[in-house]
């Protein structure tokens, strides 16, 4: 899991460079000069470019901190931490499962045919993951799951 996420990350990088690259070169290019104050193009471009840019960033950090992220070891019983991967099962017998990480939380990927959702200790199902372990319940929203497996 751990390995996908930075495959994801790494993709999503450089994708987002060449955007940011893109836009910022059709922002400054002669022809975008605004003849007019109507007239936006460059302006556009040159938001465009930036909220890119500041995107590339963050995941340039995400990154960063899944890289040197130290993925822990959970035995039987273990309680819910950071690199957990988790799963739950409702009482439908439909499961969801999720990947406890530091940063990029909503990030979907699959793993052996799962979806598998990144989330963060500081979300709320985050928050409410948190040292249980199999056999525990959790609640998101009104519904109830149980801890079915922590590895």
């Amino acid at each position: 899991m751990h390995q996908l996420i930075v495959e994801r990350l790494a993709a999503d990088l450089a994708v987002l460079t060449n955007a940011a690259r893109a836009a910022h070169e059709a922002a400054t290019h002669e022809e975008n000069i605004p003849d007019n104050k109507y007239d936006t193009l460059s302006l556009e471009a040159s938001y465009v470019a930036q909220g890119q840019a500041n995107r590339a960033q963050e995941i340039r950090r995400a990154l960063h901190a899944y890289r040197s992220l130290e993925l822990q070891r959970f035995d039987s019983g273990a309680a819910i931490r950071l690199t957990a991967l988790v799963t739950l099962e409702g009482a439908d017998g439909g499961s969801k499962t999720f990947f406890i990480g530091p940063q990029e939380g909503g990030l979907k990927l699959e793993l052996e045919g799962e979806e598998v959702v990144v989330i963060t200790p500081g979300s709320p199902l985050g928050q409410e993951l948190i040292g249980k372990s199999e056999g525990d319940e959790a609640r998101i929203g009104t519904v109830a799951y149980e801890v079915v497996a922590v590895s």
